[in-house]
C-alpha cells in the first residue's frame, strides 16, 4: 500500500511539474511539431527592437519570422542542403569562428587600449592625403603587360619630374583609377587603408613629394603627397580601434601557434613560389 502511495505521489509530482513548466514557459506556437516557447519569442522580440527597421516590430511579426525560419530549416534538411559543398564551407566557417570565440572570449574582452598607445601608433602611421596615377596590372599578368605598364609609368614619371605642375592633366589622361577626373585625389586615409607598399613610399614624405612608380597588388602607382594630419586633426576612436585590432591579432597569433603544436602539418613549399 505504501509503494502504491509513493508511486501516486511521484506521478502527481511529475504531472504538477510539467504543468508548472508549461505555465512558466508556455508554447506560443508549433510548426511541423517544433514548439516555439514564450521565452524564445520574447528574446527574439527584444533583439529585433535593437535594430532600426522599415517595418514596425511586433511580436506577431517576430513570431512569423521564427515560424518561417523553422519551415526553411526543415526544407533545407529534407533536400540535404547541409551536404552541399558551398553550404558545408559556410557551416565550417561558423564552427571556426565559434571555436575561437569560445576559447578566447575572456582574453579578447580583456583588451584595453590607452590614449597613449593610440598616439604612439599614430606617430609612426600618420594620416596622409595623397593623389595617385594608377597603371593597372592584372593579378596574374603576362610579361608584356607588366613591361608596357612599367614603360608608360616611367614615361609619365619623367614628365612629372620635369614639370610637376602637369599632375592634374597627366592624372586625368593616364590614370586608370576612378579618381582620375579629380587629379587622382584619394583624400585623407588611415595607413591601414593603403596597400603596405603604397604607405611605405609616402610615410615621412613632405607635401608635394612625388614618388617613382610603386608596385602594389593593383598595379603601378605614381603617388603625390597632398597633406598630413596632426593628432589633433584625427578621430582618436579610429586609432584606438586599430590598436585594439593589433592586440587582438597578437592573441590570435599566439593561440594558433600553440594550436599548431598538436597538429600534423606538411607544407609543399614549391607551390608557394
Amino acid at each position: 500500500m505504501m509503494k502504491k502511495s509513493n508511486l501516486l505521489v511521484a506521478t502527481t509530482f511529475l504531472i504538477s511539474f510539467s504543468a508548472f513548466a508549461q505555465a512558466t514557459d508556455p508554447v506560443v506556437a508549433t510548426v511541423n511539431g517544433v514548439e516555439i516557447k514564450k521565452a524564445q519569442l520574447e528574446q527574439a522580440y527584444e533583439q529585433n527592437l535593437m535594430f532600426v527597421s522599415d517595418k514596425i516590430v511586433t511580436k506577431e511579426k517576430v513570431l512569423n519570422d521564427i515560424i518561417n525560419r523553422e519551415i526553411g530549416i526543415k526544407k533545407a534538411k529534407e533536400s540535404k542542403l547541409n551536404e552541399d559543398p558551398v553550404v558545408k564551407a559556410k557551416m565550417e566557417d561558423v564552427l571556426y569562428h565559434a571555436q575561437i570565440s569560445k576559447d578566447l572570449e575572456k582574453k579578447l574582452q580583456g583588451i584595453l587600449v590607452t590614449d597613449k598607445e593610440a598616439q604612439d601608433y599614430y606617430a609612426k602611421n600618420k594620416e596622409y592625403r595623397t593623389a595617385h596615377i594608377l597603371f593597372r596590372i592584372r593579378v596574374t599578368p603576362d610579361k608584356e603587360e607588366t613591361q608596357e605598364a612599367t614603360r608608360k609609368a616611367l614615361e609619365v614619371y619623367k614628365q612629372l619630374q620635369a614639370k610637376p605642375q602637369l599632375w592634374p592633366e597627366l592624372a586625368n589622361k593616364y590614370s586608370q583609377s576612378s579618381t582620375a577626373p579629380a587629379g587622382g585625389d584619394l583624400g585623407y586615409l588611415p595607413a591601414i587603408k593603403y596597400a603596405p607598399e603604397y604607405f611605405k613610399a609616402i610615410n615621412g614624405k613632405p607635401n608635394g613629394y612625388i614618388s617613382s612608380p610603386v608596385r602594389t597588388q593593383f598595379g603601378l602607382h605614381i603617388i603625390k603627397v597632398l597633406g598630413v594630419h596632426d593628432w589633433k586633426d584625427v578621430d582618436p576612436a579610429i586609432y584606438k580601434k586599430i590598436v585594439y585590432d593589433q592586440k587582438r591579432d597578437k592573441i590570435l597569433e599566439e593561440y594558433f601557434a600553440e594550436s599548431r603544436k598538436g597538429a600534423q602539418i606538411k607544407i609543399n613549399k614549391q607551390f608557394l613560389k
